[in-house]
């Protein structure tokens, strides 16, 4: 007598074991692929990554798609805010003290575009002019967004992005990847945590 045939249940038993068992390890293996592929990317001072494998990508890097910014997938819903709300006004033309007296203007000067872009975020409640960033919040670049302002011009650098009325395409706000100096000094102030 066939063992199995008089206990139908276990012919279903062994087999359903032995798939979990195999589950689990593929599920452990693809976990420690998973970690080495992590931590085979290393953080660089310019707060991108380098990949051993080349395959890791910039974690806090916005990229730029004619003309709009795209938030990096594990930027915080604040920061993808911003960058949504700066996405509205980029093709808007530059006016000077636009932005000033309403978040919504016609046309945005430099202070009146970085002020909108943070309310997308959260970060001020009403527009402030570039003399007003000078103080704002706390000394030095953030993690993720960082405001440089003078007496004369200000502009935004968000996930590795610049948001700003000049060096952009355009007579009025725009993004940029250029980093480059602009004439005078600066002061960078940045949102606590971000």
């Amino acid at each position: 007598m066939n063992p199995l045939r008089s206990h139908p249940a276990a012919t279903f038993r062994i087999p359903l074991t032995a798939i979990a068992i195999c589950s689990l390890a593929a599920l452990g293996l693809m976990a420690t692929v998973s970690t080495e592929r992590a931590s085979a990317c290393v953080e660089t001072s310019s707060g991108g990554l380098s990949a051993s494998e080349g395959k890791c990508k910039p974690f806090r890097k916005a990229r730029l798609v004619n003309g709009k910014a795209i938030a990096p997938a594990t930027a915080p819903a604040r920061v993808k805010r911003v960058i949504s709300w700066a996405n509205k006004i980029r093709n808007h033309p530059y006016v000077y003290g636009g932005g000033h007296g309403s978040f919504n203007s016609r046309g945005y000067d430099c202070s009146g575009a970085v002020s909108y872009a943070l309310r997308g975020g959260g970060f001020v409640s009403s527009p402030m002019a570039s003399t007003g960033y000078m103080n704002w919040e706390k000394r030095g670049r953030g993690k993720w967004i960082s405001v440089y302002s003078n007496p004369g011009h200000m502009y935004l650098v968000v996930a590795g992005l610049r948001f700003d009325t000049a060096a952009t395409p355009g007579n009025g706000p725009g993004w940029s990847k250029s980093m480059r100096s602009t004439p005078g000094r600066f002061s960078v102030r940045s949102p606590a945590r971000f």
